[in-house]
């Protein structure tokens, strides 16, 4: 089987296309891969390091607003098409599967119109522009939330998850809490905001440090490179208490969730996908810089089922984060509860599922 992977941008979308290339590995020993990106997006960097075939194509997103660089994008969007169809000519790909991100538009468009077999996989509750265009061409559109059902034709959608959720099933969460240092006896809480960070996270953080030192739970503080430094120096005045454990970044994230008993992060699609698989109570604190606030509604999706509280970022401060990390942590019931209703969401199986879907459309490949 002959596989062409494009997706691209931000994690959130090349994760998810890096799990289900892995799993089809498994599954096809001799299958093939072409990932088509942008030699800008982090898929220049992360997919070659995979040792994954990897070709770019020129192309920018539109603007939701009027705008003189839509016409620009318009010419790239033409102009990447024929490119995408001149790379799927000479690849001859069974299937083309789009991940997300404005590099899949042109590339799904030109499989679609070369008859080839096309999927689209949307990770959030709200899709974005390039995949509500793209859902009028493909063959099928798998999504993760069924809050996101409502905005795609109904007799192409199929739930299957996130990749990112099979990988990280089976980690070991006692090595995982021994990686970063904490204590395997004691309840422990992440925060985190992402690889980057989040300044309104960190701000409510250390104005908590202190109180946190008082708790009988301990701490994972993730600060996102950029802030650690700053992080450390108000730390140090706060008396950087022994139960909290401050990191920059984790490059063991799936293993150190594993071994933690409440999450407090934003509600990337990715994130929630790991939370859900590994069943952990989360606090949600959405970014309101999305697009379509859909983060917001990611985290509907599992506080709604009272797998995750959610705290909006506008009326958060340090106060209301201890006061429901408090009520979470010191309530075994309740985290129990949480516990299982997040499990009750997660598809640890999703990349098992898509990879069924892409062998069921895959069949009508006739190869140009």
């Amino acid at each position: 089987m002959k596989i062409v992977v494009s997706g691209g941008g931000t994690g959130g979308h090349i994760y998810p296309a890096l799990a289900l290339i892995r799993e089809i590995n498994k599954e096809a020993k001799n299958a093939e891969f072409l990932y088509i990106g942008t030699e800008k997006g982090l898929e220049s960097q992360l997919v070659p390091r995979e040792k994954i075939p990897f070709q770019a194509i020129d192309i920018t997103g539109f603007k939701r607003k009027l705008s003189l660089d839509n016409v620009k994008t318009i010419y790239r969007f033409v102009k990447g098409v024929q490119d995408s169809k001149a790379i799927l000519k000479k690849f001859k790909p069974d299937i083309v599967i789009g991940t997300g991100g404005y590099v899949c538009g042109p590339v799904v468009y030109a499989a679609a119109k070369l008859g080839i077999p096309t999927i689209i996989h949307e990770q959030n509750s709200v899709p974005g522009l390039t995949n509500k265009f793209l859902s009028r061409y493909v063959d099928r559109v798998a999504i993760c939330f069924e809050e996101a059902k409502q905005y795609f034709p109904v007799n192409k959608v199929v739930l299957t998850g996130n990749p990112r959720a099979s990988e990280v099933l089976g980690q070991d969460g006692e090595k995982g809490r021994s990686s970063v240092g904490l204590k395997a006896d004691q309840p422990a809480v992440l925060i985190f905001g992402g690889s980057r960070g989040a300044r309104p996270i960190n701000e409510a953080v250390l104005k908590s440090l202190a109180e946190l030192g008082e708790k009988p739970y301990q701490v994972l503080y993730v600060t996102g490179d950029v802030h650690y430094d700053k992080v450390m120096q108000e730390a140090e005045l706060s008396g950087n208490p022994n139960n909290v454990i401050i990191r920059p970044f984790i490059h063991n994230m799936p293993e150190v969730l594993a071994g933690i008993d409440l999450t407090v992060s934003r509600a990337g699609a990715t994130t929630l996908a790991e939370l859900t698989s590994l069943g952990v109570p989360s606090i949600l604190i959405p970014s309101p810089y999305v697009t379509n606030n859909h983060q917001e509604k990611n985290a509907r999706a599992l506080s709604d089922h009272g797998a995750a509280e959610l705290l909006l970022e506008s009326e958060m401060n340090s106060v209301k984060l201890i006061e429901k990390i408090d009520q979470i942590l010191t309530q075994p019931k309740r985290l129990a509860e949480m516990k299982t209703a997040a499990q009750k969401l997660g598809i640890p199986d999703a990349a098992q599922r898509l990879f069924q879907v892409m062998k069921e459309i895959s069949k009508r490949s006739t190869k140009m």
